[in-house]
């Protein structure tokens, strides 16, 4: 016998497009700012658009009214409130009913109602201590296929046939001839129905339905409770059609079992829908049998819609398929992230230079931009412009930047939202699908009375960026909806901020003055005594979060880099991609006086806790000299560097008690901490090489005699002063000279991404791998095209330089007469060549990917391409040291450590 539990795994199947991470959930990956919930009709709240799960979940349950608290809180005339008919019906239990029966009740609420309450509503009580003695057994008895898929977890549950069937049938029947309320009377007709179907008596469940329930001419909340029933018998005698058009009429009458009366419809095939097209006899059928078709089959609503449309504009459901419409846009138009396309070509394909992957990429997901109608006069003051005004490309970087009119800064196709790519569903015609949508809610909001399709109309032109039409219409809505009112706020002010073309002070000023709550950020206090709080994915991004990506994408495109790095950043997160360029603007604005209040406390708050933040900058500009061996701009900068604090990590703890707790890590003396204790090892060579073992075992050193001012461990000042120190002697003649440069030579390789020490000066506590050992990200200078969010998923700093450390070993080499040490200073000038290959190699053009079916062939022939220019133009030194000194222990010995110098020794 086969059983298997179902996997979450398999929920992936039901998705066309996965995400990197194997956990991630797809409702998280763009700003839900069209609230799709507004929706009048609660009870289609489950039917709204999400990937995560079959049914939207995103609302809380109790906006759902219960068709049978409601009937029930009629039946008691009202003398209840929804909570307490709902406590009567579902949570008191038989005992304090007969309690109550007996003219002694113990529960507050019964004693409450009186002892009048029993006489006045005798049926009703009686009925439900009958129906709470039944509710235990109340599910269908499981019976396991011989290819069961799912396994029984609960076997041992109670389940209907645990009754006396006959003895529980005559009961009941007794009971409902004894009833003279019609609703009690058919409550009692429903039990019938259900315990033969939950017994698979499915006749006898038809025959109950139609002796009982029937001929009582209710069609309230109980005879569609009763059809449900009829519906699952039916299904068990496999008469589907019949069964599918009674709980289709569950799903069109009833509120709360809406959800589980679609499960129970079997939808998969033409036929099914066809079936229930023919029997549609009212508009209201069909309206709702055009929902089904476009719900399922939702590759293109539009003309379901339309079919809806026509029967009735003002159809709740109609907003319902709007409402997952425009929801399937907004994941195109607004990701929580716009992919950099030049990362993911470097990334994929290793091959895209700066200028072809942005030539590669100009034109992708380019927003709809209005074309610009100028007047006569206009045309002219702009050839004059043109004319005496210099050309923008003239101007460069920053300047560039930073000089653009309003009307380049609105056209730049790298503005944000813009259609970034297509969703789970839509192809390339996404952005037609756009303009459709808003021709039909254009359409329907002139016919419709409900302000929602106007919200919907503006909503849709602000995805088009028609930021003026948008304000227009929500202007003009008038409307008491407290929830139309918040998406109607909410939608005026992303229009405002959107359609800025410029953030300068002035604007900064009027965030702060009139959208401060969207930008400060608010303490939130978690009851840590609870794990109820606890979100597996995070928080959901929210409409401060899409505004503060806007604005970090605004400062990108004006060149204020160092701002919109600090929107999505913090200052300490510079340590993982210490580019200088980026430093430097982000310094620019740490020193700009006269901060605007949106500067101080929106941006400059990320400033956070690096220590002394003068000798953080100044520890990544020394670090940046040194790997460019000007030994004495990294000294100036390492002596202001000196209350350095240490890289800025954080350590994280968690107990139950109090959850989790971070900490700033705090540095031992004997640890490295980006600044101290570097071993003298790092003038050294390789034993072989291990990043992982100690240096110890992987380094050997050199013969420091000549050279005291190296000591066994240095900081960083040290060591540059150090360095000047054997500049200075290598500028001389002889041994000594010769041995300064080699060591030189050797902190410049041993530094470099190919080094033990390779962490000394990227900003890193040791060289475990990382993105900055990555050569596929050395050649491109900014690898973000919209602003700096996921800064931490990106790595780029400049490349090392390997010519600095092999013009030093040139100059070791020349100076020495030592054969030994000049088979030594060749394998390192070697060991640096190798470097220059491998840069060569990342960016290197490959004009076919994985997907060709000539792959392997191409790949094949593009190693052995690789290979012989490796060995023509990136071999000079290892050839040098075959030719001239293969007879040195040297060499012998490192023919030994060395499998591939031996190899090529051979």
């Amino acid at each position: 016998m086969k059983k298997y539990i179902l996997s979450l795994a398999v929920v992936s199947l039901f998705y066309t497009q996965s995400d990197a991470c194997a956990w991630s959930d797809p409702d998280y990956d763009y700003f839900n700012l069209f609230t799709q919930t507004i929706i009048k009709d609660k009870a289609y709240l489950p039917f709204l658009h999400n990937y995560s799960s079959r049914f939207y979940g995103g609302y809380n349950s109790a906006l759902i009214p219960d068709d049978n608290v409601e009937t029930w809180k009629k039946f008691f005339n009202n003398q209840l409130s929804y909570s307490e008919t709902q406590n009567l019906v579902y949570k008191i239990s038989m005992n304090d009913l007969n309690a109550l029966k007996n003219g002694n009740p113990t529960n507050p609420l019964l004693q409450k109602m009186g002892s009048g309450f029993y006489q006045k509503y005798k049926e009703g009580i009686d009925y439900l201590i009958e129906a709470k003695y039944l509710e235990p057994y109340m599910s269908i008895n499981y019976i396991e296929s011989e290819n069961s898929f799912y396994y029984d977890r609960d076997a041992n549950r109670k389940n209907a046939t645990a009754l006396d069937y006959n003895k529980t049938i005559a009961a009941l029947t007794s009971l409902y001839n004894a009833a003279r309320n019609p609703e009690i009377k058919q409550r009692y007709g429903y039990q019938l129905v259900r315990l033969n179907h939950y017994t698979r008596n499915y006749d006898s469940a038809v025959q109950a339905f139609k002796t009982y329930v029937a001929p009582i001419k209710l069609k309230g909340s109980v005879y569609f409770m009763s059809l449900d029933q009829l519906a699952g018998a039916q299904r068990g005698l496999e008469m589907n059609s019949d069964a599918n058009w009674n709980f289709f009429q569950v799903f069109m009458n009833s509120k709360d079992r809406k959800e589980s009366a679609f499960v129970s419809m079997k939808l998969s095939d033409t036929a099914s829908f066809s079936n229930i097209m023919k029997r549609a006899n009212t508009n209201e059928e069909k309206n709702m049998a055009y929902f089904l078709l476009g719900y399922e089959d939702f590759n293109n609503p539009i003309p379901m819609m339309e079919k809806m449309y026509e029967i009735n504009p003002d159809s709740e459901i109609l907003k319902v398929m709007a409402a997952r419409s425009i929801n399937e846009l907004e994941r195109s138009y607004l990701p929580t992230y716009y992919y950099t396309s030049e990362a993911q070509k470097a990334t994929e394909k290793e091959n895209s230079t700066d200028n072809s992957a942005k030539d590669k990429s100009a034109d992708q997901a380019k927003p709809e931009v209005k074309e610009e109608k100028l007047s006569f006069w206009q045309k002219i003051v702009r050839f004059f412009k043109n004319l005496f005004g210099g050309s923008k490309s003239d101007k460069t970087g920053d300047n560039a930047k930073a000089d653009q009119s309003d009307d380049e800064l609105f056209s730049n196709p790298d503005r944000i939202p813009f259609y970034n790519r297509t969703g789970y569903y839509y192809d390339e015609k996404t952005q037609d699908f756009l303009n459709n949508l808003e021709k039909f809610t254009d359409k329907t909001k002139e016919k419709s009375k409900d302000e929602y399709w106007q919200i919907a109309d503006a909503y849709l032109k602000f995805l088009k960026k028609d930021y003026k039409a948008s304000s227009e219409i929500l202007d003009d809505i008038k409307t008491t909806n407290p929830e139309y009112l918040e998406e109607i706020k909410r939608m005026k002010v992303l229009n405002d901020i959107v359609s800025q073309p410029k953030i300068d002070a002035e604007y900064e000023d009027h965030l702060m003055k009139d959208y401060a709550e969207y930008f400060v950020e608010k303490k939130v206090v978690k009851d840590t005594a609870t794990t109820d709080n606890f979100d597996y994915y995070g928080e959901v991004p929210s409409t401060a979060d899409f505004l503060k990506d806007v604005i970090a994408n605004r400062y990108f495109l004006q060149g204020e880099d160092g701002k919109s790095f600090l929107m999505n950043n913090k200052l300490s997160d510079l340590q993982y991609n210490p580019n200088s360029s980026l430093v430097k603007s982000v310094e620019e604005f740490y020193r700009k006086p006269n901060k605007t209040q949106f500067e101080q406390q929106i941006i400059a708050k990320n400033m956070d806790s690096v220590g002394n933040v003068e000798a953080f900058f100044s520890t990544i500009y020394g670090d940046r000299a040194m790997r460019l061996a000007d030994f004495e701009k990294a000294k100036a900068y390492y002596e202001k560097a000196k209350s350095f604090a240490g890289i800025p990590r954080q350590n994280y703890d968690w107990n139950e008690k109090s959850g989790q707790t971070i900490t700033p890590k705090q540095y031992t003396p004997a640890e490295y901490n980006g600044f101290k204790n570097i071993s003298n090892l790092v003038f050294g060579h390789n034993v072989w090489e291990s990043f992982g073992s100690a240096d110890t075992e992987s380094m050997k050193v050199e013969n420091y005699t000549d050279f005291p001012f190296i000591k066994t461990t240095m900081d960083k000042l040290e060591l540059a002063d150090a360095l000047i120190q054997l500049k200075k002697i290598g500028n001389g003649t002889g041994e000594k000279a010769a041995k300064a440069n080699q060591l030189i030579g050797n902190l410049l390789y041993n530094t470099s991404i190919l080094g033990y020490y390779r962490e000394l000066f990227v900003m890193d506590i040791d060289n475990s791998n990382g993105g900055k050992y990555d050569f596929w990200n050395t050649d491109r200078k900014n690898p973000y095209k919209y602003y700096y969010k996921n800064f931490l998923d990106t790595s780029y700093i400049e490349p090392d330089n390997f010519d600095l450390s092999i013009n030093y070993y040139q100059k070791a080499l020349k100076l020495s007469n030592n054969k030994e040490e000049k088979a030594r200073i060749l394998f390192q000038m070697a060991s640096a060549e190798q470097g220059k290959y491998y840069q060569y190699e990342a960016k290197a053009p490959k004009d076919f990917d994985y997907s060709d079916p000539k792959w392997s062939e191409k790949e094949e022939a593009r190693q052995k391409e690789m290979d012989n220019l490796k060995n023509q133009k990136y071999r000079t030194y290892f050839a040098q040291l075959k030719a001239q000194y293969s007879d040195t222990e040297t060499t012998k010995n490192l023919m030994g450590s060395c499998s591939y110098f031996s190899y090529f020794m051979r």
